[in-house]
C-alpha cells in the first residue's frame, strides 16, 4: 500500500503540540488592516488550540504522520531477577 500524502495546506496552517493538540493562527491578519477594528486585530493575534473534535479531523485526514507523536508516560516493566 502506498504512503499517504500530507496535505501541503495543512502543513503550513497547523502545528501539533507535544500533547497531541493542534495549534492554529486565526484568520484576517494578512492585509487591509486599516479597515478592521482594533479589537478584531487584537483577538486574532497569536495562536490558539483547535477544538478536540476538529483537531482529530485534521490529524486523521490532513496530517497522517503526526498522529503517533502523542506523549505517553509508559516506562518499561521492571524485570524480576532471581
Amino acid at each position: 500500500m502506498p504512503k499517504m500524502k500530507t496535505k501541503s495546506a495543512a502543513k503550513k496552517r497547523f502545528k501539533v503540540t507535544g500533547s497531541g493538540q493542534v495549534k492554529f493562527k486565526p484568520a484576517k491578519m494578512r492585509h487591509m488592516q486599516m479597515n478592521k477594528p482594533k479589537s478584531m486585530k487584537r483577538k486574532a493575534r497569536g495562536t490558539s488550540i483547535l477544538a478536540e473534535v476538529d483537531g482529530r479531523i485534521i490529524l486523521e485526514n490532513f496530517l497522517p504522520y503526526t498522529r503517533g507523536k502523542k506523549k505517553t508516560n509508559h516506562s518499561p516493566a521492571p524485570v524480576a531477577v532471581e
